[in-house]
Formats: structure tokens, C-alpha cells, sequence
């Protein structure tokens, strides 16, 4: 692949989110779209409350714009659109009711479930009678072998996405946690995309940039927020990307942290309903765990990305 086709997305969507950052915050702090902070949460969060959330859209503009454009030249990045698209405007909406109108539920559960099984339902639709790849698996350090599930494969896809993106919304519980640990994520992706000769690089690629703007005033101490917006589109995109290179078995690695952060509510729910209220943790997503054991927030995103430097490493050798 040419190597334009990766440094113009990235460069792009970086400029875009940078540009945009300046321009939107003060809009969203003038509209109130304003974060909330549960009393019973983090202490040291509840002096967040007032910052601008909904921030998503900043890199989420220049990611679009530059993933449609490509996709003309590249059809496998459409899927990958569709995903993150239809999970950001979830978002959007979910994040909308509890901001501004007030509603602190947002969408319910079945509201939200509906619209995730539809987006999921014309990404499936689409990669398979549009882009001809097939829903069978890369085996990690398998030599090139693939698994194929059968038909099984249509509920394991739907399994799979509700996790991915469960993982990375839970993981959005610090300043630029989300943004760091995902954005090394997609630079995976990215390399994945060369060396298995796709045109969803470019996308993966796009965004790379958008996050590394956003994180420009994403970073502790935060000036804006993702919320739903941003970390359900993020989780719509890591699981495109990886039906796309037909990679979901190797989000356990490059997105370990994200089934970490899925895994320590799961778990927490789970132990105090069967314990009628003793804890695991100190608090979840775990994040928050290492937070309440004094782990500073920059120490932690900076643990949690290296972590996913180092598997998205092993995740590649795997290939």
C-alpha cells in the first residue's frame, strides 16, 4: 500500500481534531453539555462535573470525512464506517438524553439494544454480500490457519461486538484512558491492515490521528470529555476493524484491557448479588480499583497504554 494512503488519514484527522478542539469545547460549555459525577463514585472525580462532554464529535468529524473519502478507493473501510458510525450515534443520542434533556438513564437498556442489534445487523449484512469476506477467524499464532464456526458465527459476531464495545465504554472512566489505550489499538489495526494487504488501513490510520488530536485536550487534567459519543463509536470501530481483517480472535490480546475493564464489572456484579454485598474490588470498572488504592489518574492511563503497546507487539507477532 502506498504510503500516502496512511500519513494523509492520519495527518488529516489530527489536523481536523486539533482545529475542531478550540472551536467545539466552548460550544458544548456554552450549550451545558456538561459532564455529571456520581456522589457515590470517585471523590476526587466530583470536581469534574461541568466539563464538557459529548467531545466525541471533535475527532469523530475529521475520522468520518477522511474515512469517506478513502472509501471510494478502498470498500473495505465502509463496514468499518458503518460500525463506528451507527454505535456513535447511539451514543450521541444516549449521551443527549442524560445531558440534555435531563434524563440520567438515557436510553434504556432495550432502546440501546435495539439500535446496536440494527447497526450490527447491516454491518453484517454488508461485509458479507458486499465486501465478499467471510466471518471466519485469523488463529493467533496459527500459521496463516483460520477457524470457521459455521453458522454459529452470525451469534458469536453480535457476541462479540456488544462486548468490544462494553469494553471500551467502561474503559472511558479517565482522562484520556479511552484515547491512549485505543489509539495504540488502531495503530495495530493499521499495521495489521498493511500486512494483510487491506484497504481498511486507511481508516485505522484516520483514526490514529483523530484520537492523538482529541488527546490534546483529552489528557489529565481533561478540557473535554468523549462520553457515549466517542467510546461506543470507538467500540463500533475496534470490532469492525476486526470482522474486517477477520481478527476478532485476537482482541483478547491487542484489547486485553478492554476485556479487563468488561471482566471487573462483570465480576463485582456478580460476587455481590451472590454475596448480598461483599466486593471484589474497591470500586469498577477496575480502573477505579487503582484509583481508590492511590494510583494517580496519569499513572494509570500510562500503565494501561503500555500494556497495549506491548500486547498489540504480540498481538501482530501472532499474525
Amino acid at each position: 500500500m502506498n504510503i500516502n494512503y496512511l500519513i494523509v488519514p492520519l495527518l488529516a484527522a489530527f489536523a481536523a481534531a486539533a482545529v475542531l478542539g478550540p472551536v467545539l469545547i466552548p460550544v458544548l460549555r456554552r450549550l451545558k453539555f456538561g459532564q455529571t459525577e456520581r456522589a457515590e463514585g470517585v471523590q476526587s472525580h466530583l470536581k469534574k462535573a461541568g466539563t464538557p462532554t459529548m467531545g466525541g464529535i471533535i475527532f469523530l468529524i475529521g475520522i468520518f470525512i477522511v474515512s469517506i473519502a478513502f472509501s471510494f478507493r478502498f470498500r473495505e473501510i465502509v463496514p468499518v464506517v458503518i460500525l463506528t458510525g451507527g454505535f456513535a450515534v447511539t451514543g450521541f443520542i444516549d449521551d443527549y438524553l442524560k445531558v440534555v434533556r435531563k434524563n440520567s438513564d438515557g436510553l434504556s437498556v432495550k432502546q440501546k439494544l435495539l439500535l446496536e442489534f440494527i447497526f450490527t445487523t447491516v454491518f453484517l449484512i454488508y461485509l458479507l454480500k458486499r465486501t465478499g469476506i467471510s466471518l471466519d477467524m485469523r488463529i493467533p499464532f496459527g500459521g496463516g490457519r483460520m477457524l470457521s464456526l459455521g453458522w454459529f458465527g452470525i451469534p458469536f459476531l453480535y457476541i462479540v461486538v456488544l462486548a468490544v464495545v462494553n469494553g471500551v465504554n467502561f474503559t472511558d472512566g479517565l482522562d484520556g484512558l479511552a484515547s491512549s489505550v485505543t489509539s495504540v489499538v488502531a495503530a495495530a489495526f493499521c499495521v495489521a491492515a498493511v500486512m494483510l494487504k487491506s484497504g481498511a488501513a486507511p481508516a485505522a490510520a484516520a483514526v490514529v490521528g483523530g484520537l492523538c488530536g482529541f488527546l490534546l485536550y483529552n489528557v489529565f487534567p481533561a478540557k473535554v470529555f468523549m462520553g457515549d459519543t466517542g467510546s461506543l463509536a470507538l467500540g463500533g470501530f475496534v470490532a469492525g476493524m476486526a470482522y474486517v481483517l477477520q481478527m476478532p480472535l485476537f482482541i483478547p490480546i491487542i484489547g486485553l484491557i478492554y476485556a479487563i475493564e468488561l471482566l471487573s464489572v462483570v465480576l463485582q456484579v456478580s460476587y455481590f448479588k451472590l454475596t448480598h454485598g461483599k466486593r471484589i474490588f474497591k470500586m469498577t470498572p477496575i480502573h477505579h480499583h487503582f484509583e481508590l488504592c492511590g494510583w494517580s489518574e496519569p499513572r494509570i492511563v500510562a500503565v494501561f497504554t503500555i500494556i497495549t503497546v506491548l500486547l498489540s507487539i504480540v498481538g501482530l507477532a501472532a499474525l
